[in-house]
C-alpha cells in the first residue's frame, strides 16, 4: 500500500493559453483590474461631487428681501354696521325726458307733478291745426292719385281686349275686301262693255255712212242725227278702252290694301305698343298712388305727435315745459331739452348716491349690502352697492357710491336725503373675530396683464415668481395679499431685472423697515 500524499493540482483542468506558463492571469485582464476600474471608481465620485456642489459654482444675482408683514384684523360679523355716510335718493339710471317729437306750441298740460302715469297716456297736447290740415291735404291726393290708378286700369283693360279681339281691323279689312270684289267686278265687265261698245260703234258708223250715201234722198237732219250718234259711239268705246289700265290699278291697289290689313291683323302692333304704354301708365299711377299714402301717412303721424305720450309707466318728476312754450321737436336745429315737457322716473327703479368718505372706500365692495333710513318711511330700507363710481368731491373728500333700493316704498321719491349704513357682508369666516392679513409693499407687486405677481426666494436660493390675488390698498401703500403667499416668504426688494423663474440668488441684505 502506497502511503504518499495525494496532490489535488493534478486533478485541476488547464485553462490557461497554449504557451502560457501555469498559475499566471492574462496580461488584458490584469489591466482592467488593476486601472480601468480604480479609474471609473474616481470618476463616478467626481461626478457626484459635482452635481452636488454645481449650483454653488453657477454665477449668483444679489439681492435684497423683504418678509411678509402680518396684521391681525378684526372681522366683523354680517350685519354689523361698518360706517355711516349721507346720501339722497335719485331714479336708476337716470331721469327719464319725455319730449315732444313734432315741433310747435304747447297747448296743454295733462299731467302734474307726482302723478302716476300709465304706458301710451296723454301727457301734453300741441297746437295741431297746421298738422290736421296736411293731413287732409295728403287724403285728398290720395283720392286723385287713386282715381288716376283707376284710369289708367280701364285703359289697360280695353288695351287687352284690343289686342285679343281686334274687331277694329276686321272692319277695316272687309270694308276693303268688299272694295276689292266690287272693283274686281267691274274691271270684269270692262271687255263686255268694250265689245258692247264697238258693235254699237260699227253699227252707228254703218247707219251714218248709209244715210251720207243717201243724202240727196233724205233731210241733211236725219244725216246729222246718224254722225251725231256715231260720234257717241265712238266716244264711249274709247272712254271704255281708257278705263281698263284705271280699274286694273285699283284692284292692285286694293289688293295691296287688303294685305296691308291682313299683316296688320296678325302682328298688332299699334294695338300691342297701346297695351304696353297703359301697363307702364297703371305701375307709374299705382306708384303714386303709394307716394301720396305715405304722405298720408307722415300727416297723420304728425298729427299723433302733436299729442305727447308716456312712454313707460311711471310717476311724474317735474314739468319742464308750460302751456304757450315753443318745443322743436326732432329737427336738426334742436337745443339741449329744447324738445323736453316732464321729467319721469320709474318708483320700482330708485338708488341712492351716496358721498363716501375717502377713508371708508376701502370697505366698500360691490353688493354689500346697505340700510337706508328718511323721514319720509318710518320702516327701514335694504338695498346694495351698485358700484363706486369716479366722482370724487375734494371739498368734501367723499367719493360717490351707487346704492341700489330693493324694494322701494312708495313713500320715498328723487330728491330725498337719505342715511346709509353699510353694513359688514356675510363671509365664511363668520365665527371668527380675528384674522392674519398678509401684506407687501405696493411697489413689490408686478402686473402681466389682468395677472398679479411678486419675487420671492425659496429655500433653495431661487428666484420664484408668485401669482397673487390682490385686496385693498392702505394708505400706507401696503397692499393686502388675499392669497399666493405665505407669512414665512422672503419678498425680493430689489435686483429683481433680468430674474427668471428658478434663476439663482444671493441674499445680500433683508430690509426690515420697508413697509412699516
Amino acid at each position: 500500500m502506497n502511503n504518499a500524499p495525494l496532490d489535488l493540482r493534478r486533478l485541476a483542468l488547464d485553462r490557461s493559453p497554449s504557451g502560457a506558463a501555469p498559475g499566471t492571469a492574462p496580461r488584458g485582464k490584469r489591466w482592467i483590474s488593476r486601472v480601468a476600474v480604480p479609474l471609473g471608481i474616481l470618476l463616478g465620485f467626481l461626478l457626484l461631487v459635482g452635481a452636488a456642489a454645481g449650483r454653488s459654482w453657477l454665477p449668483k444675482s444679489p439681492v435684497t428681501v423683504v418678509p411678509v408683514l402680518v396684521k391681525r384684523a378684526a372681522v366683523q360679523p354680517a350685519g354689523a354696521t361698518l360706517f355711516q355716510a349721507p346720501g339722497w335718493i335719485e331714479p336708476r339710471p337716470t331721469a327719464i325726458n319725455v319730449a315732444a317729437l313734432a315741433p310747435g306750441v304747447l297747448e296743454e298740460l295733462l299731467v302734474v307733478e307726482g302723478q302716476q302715469v300709465k304706458k301710451g297716456q296723454p301727457i301734453a297736447k300741441l297746437i295741431a291745426i297746421d298738422a290736421e290740415l296736411v293731413a287732409e291735404q295728403a287724403r285728398n291726393s290720395v283720392a286723385i292719385r287713386t282715381g288716376e290708378w283707376n284710369r289708367a286700369k280701364a285703359e289697360r283693360d280695353a288695351a287687352q281686349v284690343r289686342v285679343s279681339h281686334p274687331v277694329h281691323l276686321q272692319v277695316e279689312l272687309a270694308d276693303a275686301e268688299s272694295m276689292l270684289a266690287k272693283t274686281q267686278t267691274e274691271m270684269a265687265k270692262v271687255p263686255f262693255l268694250i265689245q258692247a261698245a264697238e258693235a254699237n260703234a260699227q253699227f252707228a258708223r254703218s247707219n251714218m255712212e248709209g244715210k251720207q250715201a243717201a243724202a240727196e234722198a233724205i233731210p241733211r237732219r236725219t244725216v246729222q242725227r246718224s254722225e251725231s250718234e256715231f260720234a257717241a259711239a265712238d266716244a264711249s268705246l274709247r272712254e271704255l278702252r281708257q278705263r281698263q289700265p284705271n280699274v286694273q290699278r285699283e284692284v292692285d291697289t286694293l289688293e295691296s290694301k287688303v294685305a296691308a290689313l291682313r299683316r296688320q291683323l296678325q302682328l298688332l302692333i299699334e294695338e300691342r305698343r297701346q297695351l304696353q304704354e297703359a301697363e307702364a301708365k297703371v305701375q307709374t299711377s299705382l306708384a303714386l298712388v303709394e307716394a301720396a299714402k305715405l304722405q298720408l301717412r307722415k300727416a297723420e303721424l304728425a298729427v299723433d305727435r302733436n299729442v305727447v305720450r308716456a312712454p313707460q309707466d311711471g310717476r311724474v318728476l317735474r314739468l319742464v315745459a308750460s302751456p304757450g312754450m315753443r318745443v322743436m321737436g326732432m329737427e336738426a336745429i334742436a337745443g339741449h331739452r329744447s324738445s323736453t315737457v316732464i321729467e319721469m322716473y320709474d318708483p320700482q327703479a330708485l338708488q341712492v348716491r351716496v358721498d363716501v368718505r375717502l377713508e371708508d372706500v376701502p370697505m366698500v365692495s360691490p353688493g354689500q349690502p346697505v340700510q337706508i333710513k328718511t323721514a319720509s318711511a318710518a320702516e327701514e330700507i335694504h338695498g346694495h352697492v351698485l358700484q363706486v363710481t369716479s366722482a370724487a368731491n375734494i371739498q368734501k373728500n367723499t367719493l360717490e357710491v351707487k346704492v341700489q333700493i330693493d324694494q322701494p316704498p312708495t313713500s320715498v321719491s328723487p330728491e330725498m336725503l337719505v342715511t346709509a349704513s353699510f353694513l359688514a357682508p356675510a363671509t365664511a369666516t363668520t365665527s371668527q373675530t380675528l384674522q392674519d392679513l398678509c401684506l407687501v409693499p405696493e411697489q413689490l407687486v408686478q402686473s402681466q396683464g389682468a395677472d398679479s405677481f411678486v419675487w420671492i426666494v425659496d429655500a433653495n436660493d431661487q428666484a420664484q415668481r408668485r401669482a397673487v390675488k390682490l385686496g385693498n390698498v392702505s394708505d400706507q401703500g401696503l397692499v393686502e395679499i388675499q392669497s399666493g403667499l405665505q407669512v414665512t416668504d422672503k419678498l425680493i426688494a430689489s435686483g429683481v431685472g433680468g430674474l427668471r423663474d428658478g434663476s439663482a440668488v444671493e441674499v445680500t441684505q433683508e430690509d426690515q423697515t420697508m413697509g412699516m
